[in-house]
């Protein structure tokens, strides 16, 4: 097997899944083995706690799970409080801080960085928090403001999970930027599941991913690769040969499965044993 192989696979089998915590999601997370890493994201419409009922259930069938605090779901320091003492009541160590999706905040935090400080002031932070890079321009958001999040928010975590980018390219040069700009935290690169095309368009467009749609379009005309299915397999092939060189500081990858778990589990098992096939 040659080296980028071996490092592919052994970066697959360490993967971190992502789960929305809708029905179904507990029966598709069991195909994972035990031990790998859950998060499980914030629903706006069904509340955080609705985030650590999931994770109470994946915690007890011994997956390391890594629930989402969204700033702006979380109405007040008391309310931060109750939710740490539960994420330490059920023995996670881990939490990953975003914004959320919520228009207008529950209570007085606006942004992912308004909560790290927060838990930093009340000394209540877990052992490992992870946040959120943009290797696209955001939407939302102007470029200044998220390089100047970033250097804020990496002052109080240990790991970067990036966005969702098609455009391998995009995504390399967005991690030497990181680097160039002295953020030296790991990172993960956020990759879609094997997911059906036109959820993965609809949820693509409805997050803002303009750029890497227009990418899509342009490396495969009217992009019959989304017809029926997405796989990330082109994503690995032009990132897999970064995972060797320490400069990079590519921690491994981050499926957004959008629940279609087992869909991608059986397509990284199916990417190994082709990998198992390359010649030494």
């Amino acid at each position: 097997m040659t080296t980028n192989a071996g490092l592919l696979e052994q970066s697959l089998n360490h993967a971190r899944f992502e789960v929305l915590p809708l029905r179904g999601a507990l029966a598709q997370a069991e195909l994972l083995p035990a031990g790998t890493t859950v998060t499980v994201t914030a629903s706006s419409t069904k509340g955080l706690e609705s985030t650590l009922d999931l994770a109470a259930q994946l915690q007890e069938r011994g997956l390391h799970v890594v629930p989402h605090l969204a700033a702006r779901m979380v109405g007040g320091r008391g309310h931060l409080t109750e939710l740490l003492d539960r994420v330490e009541g059920l023995g996670i160590t881990e939490v990953f801080v975003v914004a959320g999706d919520r228009t207008e905040p529950l209570g007085e935090f606006p942004d992912a960085l308004a909560l790290l400080r927060a838990m930093d002031e009340l000394g209540r932070r877990p052992a490992r928090v992870g946040i959120t890079g943009y290797p696209e321009r955001h939407a939302f958001i102007s470029d200044a403001s998220t390089v100047r999040a970033m250097a804020e928010k990496s002052r109080y975590s240990d790991y970067v999970v990036s966005q969702i980018c098609y455009d391998p390219q995009t995504v390399a040069g967005w991690v030497r930027a990181v680097r160039a700009r002295g953020v030296d935290l790991p990172i993960h690169i956020g990759v879609p599941g094997v997911v059906d095309a036109h959820r993965l368009l609809r949820i693509s467009l409805k997050i803002g991913l303009g750029e890497s749609m227009r990418f899509l379009r342009k490396q495969h005309g009217v992009v019959p690769k989304l017809l029926t299915r997405y796989t990330p397999e082109e994503l690995f092939d032009e990132l897999s040969p970064h995972l060797a060189d320490p400069s990079y500081g590519i921690a491994g990858w981050h499926f957004f499965t959008f629940n279609e778990i087992a869909k991608t589990v059986q397509w990284r098992h199916d990417l190994i044993a082709r990998l198992r096939e390359v010649p030494a």
